[in-house]
Formats: C-alpha cells, structure tokens, sequence
C-alpha cells in the first residue's frame, strides 16, 4: 500500500489519465488540476486587488504597469481576468515567451498584432515604422493598443530599452501603445538598474501578489471542491493550517498538495485528508527525503528503484482493474467498472502540413455561415470582406467567446509543441467541439485550454458604412442604424426625425446594453457591442451554445 500511495500520482501524470479518485469522492472532475480552468477560478482580496491595479493601469493614458509575485501565486491567474476586462476597442499583443532578442521581440509583436512586414527583415527600423504606423491608424480610429508580457523578469536590458522607445510615440495627451508586465521579484530588481531608470519613471501602476493566508486558502479549497460537485469537507481544520504551512499560501502549491493528498486517501481508503496524509503527500511532492536517508545514494539508483516501483504499480493496478471486471461480469452488476479514460490532446492527424492548417480551419469557419473559403482568391480578411463579412483577430478566454455565441478559428499547440489551427463550433459548460483537419473533436474544457494558446478569429456582420468603432459624438449612417437597432432592442418606434449624432438618450441606451452584457459601459461601440447587438435584435448567425447552431 506504501508504494501504491506514492506511485499513483507518478501513474497519473506519466500516464496522462484523468484522476482515478474522481469517483470515489464523488468529483465531476478533478478539483485540483494546475491546468487554468476559467470554472475554477477564484480570486482572493489579494487577487482583486491586483487585477484593480492593472484596470486602473489599463485605463490611463499610455505609461507601464507592472504585476509581479512568486512563482505560482496567480499572476496568470489575473491577467486572464483582465483581458476579461479589457475594453472592446482594444488591440492585445501577447508575449509568452520573453527570452528574445530586440529583433525577435519586434517580430513577435508585428506578428501578434498582425502587422506585415517583408519576410526575413533584420532591420530594426522597418519593424518600429511598422508598428509607428499601426499604433497611429489604431488611434485614429478610437483602438488602444496593449502589450502583454509574461515572464517578463526574463527580457534582457536591451529589449527592455526598446520596449520603452516604443512608448515614446504619443500624441499631446496620452502614449499610443500601454504595456503590462508580469513577473516574478527579480523584475522589480532589474527595473531598478540605473540604465533602467527611465523605464521605471514611465510605471503608472505595480502590485506586488502575496499568497494566500490561512482563511483564503480554506475559502479557496472549499471553493474548488463545490466546483467539482462536492460540498461536504474532505480536509480537517487541522489539515488545513498544515495546508498553510506546507504551501506557503502559493496556488500552485495547494493544488499539488491537495490533489496528491486526495490520491493517498483513495489509495487508503480514507474519505478525509488528515495533517498525517497532507504530509506523506508532501514527501511525494517535495522530493524530502526521511532523515534516516541521510546516506547519498546515486542517481542512477534512484532512477532505477523508481522504474521497479512504477513497473510493480502498473502490473498491481492492472491486476486490480482485471479483477474488478471479472467481479462485475460474474456477478452481473449492469454499471460497468469506469476505468481511468486517456486525456487525448487535440493532434494534427492529416497528411498535409501542419503549416495549411489555418486554410482548412477557415473553410469549416465560412462553412458554418454557408460561405465558402478559396485558399487561392485571397486572405480570410479579404474574403470575408467579398461577403460582406469583418474577421475579427483577437486574443480572450472561453468565456469571452461564450459570450460572443460564434464559432471561431483558434491557434493550438499540441503536447510536442507543434501550432496549428482548428474551428470552434460548439461549446458547453463540460465539452467543446471542434473541427480538426476537416474531423470533427469533441474535448473537455480543460483540455481546450490547456492546449489553446488564447487567440481567435471570428466571422461577424458590420452595419453599413462602418468604417471603426462609433464613439460618442460621431455622425452619420452609422448613428441612425444604431437607433434603428436600439428601437428594435426596446420595442420602440424610431424617434421622430431620426438621432443623427450619439449623445443623449441614444448614448444611454448604448451605455445600458453594454453593462446588461458585461461589457465595459463606455459608450464606444465596437466589435464586441455589434456582434452582441447584432444576437439581441434577430440577425441570424450560427450560434456556439445552442444546439440548432447553424449557418444561413
């Protein structure tokens, strides 16, 4: 039993199945996955804190704003509710991965922002007059434009230096492009470099995310439990201040130590987490060693007890599960034994380039509005606009695609790493369905975001004349189909004379409907406004959450 309590966590992760104790404590799914799933979520005083500091840095005029904390403390956490929050007209450029030259940074954020450029370019200049023209043509037509680094302790001196000569372009009243960082300490510690000192005058707004404390971690436990569909307490109060201590407070760590504990208790038979269990889980966890071991031991010895032990484990559960089947069958018990199921991660099965995967995501794409996508008569934006159609690229959550109701084109990466594009056409609170190399996959919804890298194209009906965003103020065409949509929206009669300007009694039914929606109620009506008052006044469009989804 000692090595089964310790070898099915092992079990579990090199075997990518999903968490045998799931059943036996009655779970949904597994309450403490490490995976971002958004139904998991939980934000704490300190969470709330910080994601306020970075709306607040997010609505001033240009400038840096920084978020750091240890590693596992929720900064990814955050930020994913920010782009919750980031306001419509907004352009997001995302860099994961922050270990990258000058000319490497530039590239990436054409890239993400989908700026072309001449194809090898190494020349500083051509990518920054680039990007000048695009945060120039962003500003005039009313977009804020937003550069989000992760792991930014990570970025050498010199690409902090170009980052910062990037938010030199401004008009008389604010900067054109607002970065964020996120990071671990280290960052406040470079940032304080005397060569860095113009950077760190330009911070607007910095938090610092602490862990948790003793009572948020017990909310934040009970909390992940009742979303997995168990109410009642697993962990003893005493097992919870050990969680505290163990833990540090850190997410990351509670959730390792809660989901090996559960596994021990599973493999014990135990329906409570005791401060004893919490403990041999975190052995297991944090590789300590019993003082009695105080002897080194080679490597390779290790490895080699570890291969016994995982060996002996296998062949033990898979005699386990045998017999149990064989029990089920003898005595005819008609639920069958559910055994653990693989987590099968979306593949790029087809026989073509993984590269002419974005070609065969918006055929399925234009498919589901009965259009047809050409490869060879020009980009989806320009086909899209052949058909009277705007492609909306942006980056989001589930969430903010749930709430869009459209099926969208999506940029995976598989577990070797390998990116490429699949459509989004259903979408549950459980499952997603997609349309892989012309297959159709269904898969969990923390299996979709494990592998979704956040961004997402989308088909969608711009009114007559849209030309931008419709700000408050702005004239024309436009305005009056806004009334004409506002009226349908209430049941109303067009006003007498028509609205030919946004202000007024106009403007606050705008700002009304944008908060009904969730939406930033600013008055500025853009993509996200339309595509949702386009679902509320009766436009056909094929729908991500209802079940006779389909194109017209």
């Amino acid at each position: 039993m000692f090595l089964l309590l310790y070898a099915l966590p092992i079990l579990s992760e090199s075997l990518g199945v999903v968490s045998m104790y799931n059943e036996y404590f009655g779970f949904k799914e597994a309450p403490f996955s490490i995976a971002p799933d958004p139904q998991f979520l939980y934000m704490s005083d300190r969470h709330r804190e910080a994601l306020a500091h970075l709306v607040y840095g997010l609505k001033t005029e240009g400038g840096f704003v920084l978020l750091t904390g240890e590693v596992g403390t929720g900064k990814t956490t955050v930020c994913r509710c920010l782009l919750e929050q980031v306001p419509e007209n907004s352009e997001i450029a995302f860099v994961l991965n922050p270990k990258l030259t000058v000319i490497e940074l530039l590239a990436t954020i054409c890239d993400e922002l989908g700026i072309l450029y001449p194809e090898g370019n190494r020349s500083n200049k051509v990518f920054i007059d680039a990007i000048n023209a695009f945060l120039l043509e962003a500003h005039s037509q009313g977009r804020k434009t937003v550069l989000i680094i992760d792991e930014a302790q990570n970025l050498q001196v010199a690409v902090l230096e170009q980052i910062r000569l990037l938010t030199n372009l401004e008009t008389h009243k604010q900067k054109l492009l607002q970065v964020i960082m996120l990071g671990q300490p280290e960052l406040k510690q470079s940032l304080e470099q005397p060569e860095l000192r113009q950077l760190a005058q330009r911070i607007t707004a910095r938090y610092h995310l602490e862990p948790l404390s003793k009572n948020e971690i017990q909310a934040y436990v009970s909390h992940r439990l009742s979303v997995a569909g168990v109410d009642r307490p697993l962990f003893f109060p005493a097992t919870i201040d050990k969680l505290y201590l163990l833990s540090g407070g850190v997410p990351r760590l509670i959730n390792l130590l809660c989901d090996r504990a559960l596994l021990g208790a599973y493999a014990k038979e135990q329906h409570n987490i005791s401060p004893t269990l919490l403990t041999a889980a975190a052995r297991e966890v944090f590789g300590k060693k019993p003082q009695r071991q105080a002897s080194a031991t080679p490597v390779w010895q290790w490895a080699l007890l570890a291969l016994v032990v995982l060996t002996g484990c296998i062949l033990l559960l898979q005699t386990y599960l045998d017999h149990q089947l064989q029990q089920s069958v003898a005595t005819q018990v008609k639920v069958p034994i559910s055994r653990p199921a693989p987590v099968k991660p979306l593949l790029w099965e087809s026989p073509k380039p993984a590269g002419n995967s974005s070609v065969s995501a918006y055929k399925a794409l234009f498919s589901s509005w009965g259009k047809e996508f050409v490869a060879e008569q020009g980009t989806a934006v320009e086909q899209a606009a052949k058909l009277g159609f705007k492609l909306m690229l942006k980056r989001g959550s589930l969430g903010r695609l749930r709430q869009l109701d459209r099926p969208a084109v999506l940029k995976l990466r598989d577990p070797q790493g390998q990116e490429f594009y699949a459509t989004l056409t259903k979408l549950d609170n459980q499952q997603a369905t997609l349309i892989v190399a012309g297959e159709q996959r269904t898969v969990s919804i923390s299996a979709l975001n494990q592998q979704w890298l956040g961004e997402f194209s989308l088909l969608w009906q711009a009114p007559p004349a849209f030309a931008g965003a419709i700000k408050p103020g702005d004239q024309g065409a436009v305005v009056q189909w806004l009334e004409e949509r506002m009226a349908l929206l209430h049941g109303r009669g067009v006003r007498s004379g028509g609205v030919s300007i946004l202000d007024g009694l106009l403007l606050e039914e705008v700002r009304q409907f944008q908060t009904q929606s969730g939406l930033e109620p600013d008055g500025i009506v853009g993509n996200y406004t339309l595509i949702l008052l386009n679902s509320r006044t009766g436009s056909q469009y094929p729908s991500l959450t209802r079940v006779d989804s389909g194109g017209e």
